[in-house]
């Protein structure tokens, strides 16, 4: 998602300064607002693909510009503010925000949720269907099979594979493996991701003590190779 572009908004610099940190590290292109105003109007020249937007902010507040967008564009919205009560939040969400953030807030779980949010975005999740070798995955039935042999894999092994399937090669630390398929908000260790991979193992490996498909990079995490030896 290099490609994308994020509104970041708040009256705070030094809030600003952070996240925008966090995401030119995960290489997003990132705008700047500290005001409503201001806000709206990089909103609509700038085009960005998310916004992160706080509530409480000079000129016009958070509220209104979200209200605002929501009647001009579908542009995902994410709110970090110090407003926590449940109210605060769901009225937040019923004016059209995608997902709410309180402060004081964890730059990872915010730039975590981001990908979350652009993932869901039309065209982001990727093929429906995958096949490579004698492995066939369909994302819609969340069915896979391996020579026609059905895997039954569990929703959460499913979505473990379907992660590695996708970008063959590319290797995926535990962190990541947890945010595809169990949520930037699990609260788990990160050793289940292990369990998880040995249980793929054993129903798409032949034999799952020299895996050919899903293999280990030590103090890394996993890659699927497609069966090259």
């Amino acid at each position: 998602m290099a490609d994308k572009k994020i509104l970041v908004v708040d009256d705070d610099v030094k809030t600003v300064e952070l996240v925008k940190l966090y995401l030119e590290r995960d290489d997003y292109q990132v705008l700047t607002a500290y005001d409503g105003i201001e806000a709206l109007r990089l909103a609509r020249e700038g085009c960005p693909d998310l916004i992160v937007l706080d509530l409480m902010l000079p000129d016009i507040d958070g509220l209104e510009v979200c209200r605002t967008l929501r009647c001009e564009s579908d542009v995902p919205i994410i709110m970090l503010t110090a407003k926590t009560t449940d109210q605060d939040k769901l009225t937040g969400l019923d004016i059209g925000a995608d997902d709410y953030v309180t402060k004081p807030f964890s730059p990872k779980e915010l730039v975590a949720r981001i990908r979350a949010v652009l993932r869901r975005l039309p065209g982001e999740r990727g093929p429906e269907e995958i096949k490579v070798g004698g492995l066939s995955m369909d994302f819609t039935k969340h069915e896979a099979w391996f020579a026609s042999r059905p895997l039954n894999l569990t929703s959460v092994e499913f979505k473990i594979l379907w992660t590695l399937v996708k970008e063959p090669g590319r290797v995926f630390t535990r962190a990541d493996l947890i945010e595809q398929a169990l949520g930037y908000d699990f609260e788990g260790f990160d050793r289940t991701i292990d369990v998880h991979v040995l249980n793929i193992r054993r129903k798409l490996e032949p034999d799952p003590s020299h895996p050919r498909y899903i293999k280990t990079v030590y103090g890394v995490g996993y890659k699927f190779v497609g069966g090259e030896q």
